[in-house]
């Protein structure tokens, strides 16, 4: 049976046969279509002499009814940025309602009582639904480091007859039936250059090459038991392939050049993928979630109305802050938000006390706002800069040059960045859990026994970026390099944001030696090159210290993790062989 078959028969299991004609305007299908497909029906048995479904159709719906649902919500949903720093993106209200409580509703319209979400990223605001409509909750607690193919494979026992379905989804019409009879994953028929996926005449989903154009993919879908055990045996292989991490469970339909699954083609206007503020406005601009913190103080800020606030789009997510970049009265503006956890590791007071200090020296990029309470910052855009190029000799040259004249100007503020405090500290933050180094104990205090020899030879203290690494210093259009993100700046010995370059570029000790003689014009003496190696090791052992205290809020950092404990131990040992040797 094919699906203009299925359409047929479904329409005819919800209303008695009158005539070809009305039963074409139901099912959407040409009349010679419906013709054909109810002579097919008949001979397979499926429909009697009178246009009436047969107990063989009968137990054919039976058999492929839907069982339940599976809602994917665990992801940041980052794009929607400033809402998800208040609320998950499935609770994203549109005309007062929820998106999942309307998916939820629409399932219940049609019999799907059973009902699993997988969440994670504010986990605790979906506890509600289990009292409100009888869900279960799955909880994934990797949803930071892995996709929504994680997420189904975590759910993966319930996959029967299934309805599967992102979180993110406002349906006019109900897309949900009482009655299935084949697997389909639903597109639009929009034009997307970012689908994977075009409808072709049989009405097959097939691959299409990158950005060359297809259908829209809306991302509901449901499966019939036969295809739920083949997504099931992909799920299990795949989720234990790190290679899948980021993959959409869509990669378990793909077999070859196309999808296991028919396609079920809806209008664009009856669907909406709601992956940003913007596309949240357009539908419902009165939404609750649109009264956001953030965009408020942009408006005051600016001095603007809330519609003037326009392009809002996620940037690369830092290893502490989120932020995004939108457009305002033909300007553009970063705002930044505060990460998990950053309360705890930033004083939001001592930043502005840096920013107010720097303020009009041509160091940093220009501040249009910044709250000492809460962290939030708003910056111009710097058109057409660029990052530093940590393996390019020229860039380090002019790098260097500027940390030079900066730390040259021996700037004073009224608090200290206390690299071995700093280290205690986000132990602390651990809350009386061990290292997840078993040989971290050895390595602490070999660090620490670095310290009296770093006291000896600092020659001077003052303003420090301390995270002067290749990321935050921006080459301008002008030719003007500008150093940004002040969070962790203090008064320190400023050859400590030399090895915090360093260990960020993830340099190798000839890498280490060649920024050491550049900033200091090969003049620098032997015990200065000494005490680096030293804050190389403190500050691998500091970053891993905070990445532990990252990982226990869910935020995962990788290699990036593992090679600072890695700086920890190798430089105590560089630092011994050097002193050994001096001897």
């Amino acid at each position: 049976m094919n699906k203009q078959e299925s359409d047929i028969l479904n329409n005819l299991l919800v209303e008695p046969f009158i005539n070809q004609r009305i039963l074409s305007e139901t099912s959407g299908h040409s009349l010679g279509v419906v013709n054909k497909c109810i002579k097919n029906l008949m001979k397979e048995e499926y429909l009697d002499d009178y246009v009436r479904p047969t107990e063989r159709a009968r137990e054919e719906f039976r058999n492929k009814a839907p069982q339940n649902a599976i809602i994917l919500a665990a992801g940041f949903g980052m794009r929607m940025v400033p809402i998800n720093t208040q609320s998950p993106k499935a609770l994203m209200e549109v005309n007062g309602e929820p998106l999942i409580e309307r998916i939820i509703k629409q399932l219940h319209e049609v019999g799907v009582m059973n009902i699993c979400i997988v969440v994670g990223f504010m986990k605790e605001q979906f506890e509600y639904l289990i009292d409100e409509y009888g869900v279960e909750l799955i909880v994934n607690e990797e949803y930071s480091s892995k996709n929504n193919l994680h997420s189904l494979a975590l759910a993966s026992e319930y996959l029967s007859n299934t309805y599967i379905i992102p979180c993110d989804i406002w349906c006019d019409r109900n897309p949900f039936h009482r009655h299935e009879l084949y697997s389909w994953y639903m597109v639009s028929d929009l034009v997307d250059n970012e689908s994977n996926v075009r409808v072709n005449r049989k009405n097959e989903l097939v691959s299409v090459p990158e950005r060359q154009g297809g259908n829209a993919m809306v991302g509901i879908s449901y499966l019939v038991k036969e295809q739920s055990e083949r997504v099931k045996e992909r799920l299990m292989v795949f989720d234990n392939n790190s290679r899948y991490d980021g993959a959409f469970w869509e990669e378990t339909l793909y077999e070859n050049d196309r999808m296991i699954v028919q396609a079920r083609v809806v209008h664009a206007n009856n669907v909406v993928e709601i992956n940003t503020y913007e596309q949240l406005r357009e539908l419902d601009e009165e939404s609750n979630h649109l009264k956001s913190d953030a965009i408020s103080i942009i408006a005051k800020t600016l001095g603007v109305s809330d519609s003037d606030i326009v392009n809002i789009t996620v940037l690369k997510k830092g290893m502490t802050n989120r932020s995004f970049l939108f457009s305002c009265k033909d300007k553009k503006y970063i705002m930044r938000i505060p990460g998990e956890g950053t309360d705890q590791l930033i004083n939001r007071r001592e930043e502005a006390e840096v920013y107010k200090l720097i303020n009009g020296k041509h160091i940093c990029d220009n501040i249009a706002y910044i709250n000492p309470e809460n962290g939030y910052k708003i910056t111009e855009f710097l058109e057409g800069s660029r990052t530093c190029d940590p393996d390019n000799v020229d860039d380090l040259k002019a790098c260097m040059k500027k940390l030079r004249t900066f730390h040259r100007q021996k700037l004073i503020v009224n608090h200290e960045f206390n690299i071995f405090e700093k280290i205690e500290f986000y132990e602390s933050l651990w809350n009386g859990k061990t290292s997840i180094y078993r040989d971290y104990t050895k390595t602490k205090e070999n660090v620490f026994n670095l310290k009296k020899y770093i006291d000896e030879h600092v020659e001077t203290r003052c303003l420090t970026h301390i995270d002067a690494v290749p990321d935050n210093f921006l080459f301008t259009l002008d030719g003007d390099i500008r150093l940004i993100d002040w969070e962790y700046a203090g008064m320190q010995d400023p050859h400590v944001d030399i090895a915090m370059f360093c260990i960020y570029a993830l340099y190798n000790k000839r890498q280490v030696d060649r920024l050491i003689n550049i900033y200091f014009e090969n003049k620098c003496p032997d015990e200065i090159r000494i005490k680096i190696y030293c804050y190389i090791a403190a500050c691998g052992l500091l970053w891993s210290n905070w990445c532990e205290y990252k990982r226990s809020l869910g935020v995962e950092f990788g290699e990036y993790s593992l090679r600072q404990y890695r700086y920890a131990k190798d430089y105590y040992k560089i630092v011994m062989e050097e002193l050994n040797e001096s001897k």
